[in-house]
This record gives structure tokens, C-alpha cells and sequence, in this order.
């Protein structure tokens, strides 16, 4: 999907998901008969327990499109890890030229994010975080920056692994 190694695949059976739709484009080939006109849509899908996943589609019908989204969304599930509504530590990603900043929150401050970037959030199941887009607004861009900075985030567990000391040690210190 966007080529990080420790990315943990999840199946899509059993799982309640729920869809939302980030874009649609109008897009238009032209023709020597005229011009041909299609719909492109990018859908985000989550459980809103760290769970989601993205897609695309294509078709010469807007809900065809949507439809075809989603079921490419459902084949590139992944997991993210989510703590008390909020991610464990500050990231940020850039694909394209879409550059995104996400910090944990503490509870009660809400979602700052617009766009995509709170479509992806919002499917995840964080409920209080702050971010920042820089540069490119398209949206196809800003989704995959944010995918690419969640699944970037490490666990706590993982992170005192790594270290080999206890969980209670990497939050004191």
C-alpha cells in the first residue's frame, strides 16, 4: 500500500465498518465522438477501533465509483495503534505534496483536523488530536500522508521491547 514494513494487515470478515466518502472527481476524456465523461472516488473505512483502510474507484457512475472504493478500501485494511481516543506520540508524513502533522491531545480537546485528514481520523477512532496539513490540499495526497503517518507510530509495548525495560518505565521515564 504505501511501503512500510511493519504494517500489521488486518482481514476484513467479521468486522463493523463503516464508510466515508473523501472525494469525488469528475474526470473527462475527450474524444474524437466528444468528450467522455467518468467519476473517480476516494473512501475511507474504518471500525473506529484502529482499524481502516483506503481505496480507490473509477466508473462512469458516481455511486459505481463509491462502491468500487470501498471495496478497495476493504482489501487494505491495517491496524494503527489507538490509546484513550488519541495516538501515543506526535508524527508527521509526506507523500506527494501533501505533508501532515499529527500530536496526541489530551481528552476533551476534540479532533483538530479538516478534510481527509479527519475522515482518516475519525474512521481510526481518535477523538482528540491535533494536526496540521502543509502544503498540497489534494485529497487523494493528504489521505495517504496521514495512513503513511499513523502506521508510522509505534506501540508502547513495541517501544519497551525494543529498549528492554518495562511498560511502566517508558511512561515515567
Amino acid at each position: 500500500m504505501l511501503g512500510l514494513d511493519n504494517i500489521e494487515r488486518v482481514k476484513p470478515g467479521g468486522l463493523e465498518l463503516t464508510d466515508r466518502l473523501v472525494a469525488v472527481n469528475r474526470v473527462t476524456k475527450v474524444t474524437k465522438g466528444g468528450r467522455a465523461f467518468g467519476f473517480s472516488a476516494i473512501v475511507v473505512v474504518g471500525n473506529e477501533d484502529g482499524i481502516i483502510g483506503y481505496g480507490l474507484g473509477k466508473s462512469k457512475e458516481v455511486a459505481s465509483a463509491i462502491s468500487k472504493a470501498v471495496e478497495d478500501a476493504k482489501k487494505n485494511l491495517v491496524k494503527v495503534p489507538v490509546i484513550n481516543h488519541t495516538i501515543p506520540h506526535q508524527t508527521s508524513a509526506r507523500y506527494g505534496g501533501a505533508d501532515i502533522f499529527l500530536r496526541p491531545a489530551s481528552h476533551g480537546t476534540g479532533l483538530i483536523a479538516g478534510g481527509a485528514v479527519r475522515a482518516v481520523l475519525e474512521s481510526a477512532g481518535v477523538h482528540d488530536v491535533l494536526s496540521k496539513s502543509k502544503g498540497s490540499s489534494n485529497p487523494h495526497n493528504v489521505v495517504k500522508a496521514t495512513f503513511k503517518a499513523l502506521l508510522e507510530i509505534r506501540r508502547p509495548e513495541e517501544i519497551a521491547r525494543m529498549r528492554g525495560v518495562s511498560l511502566s518505565k517508558v511512561f515515567n521515564g
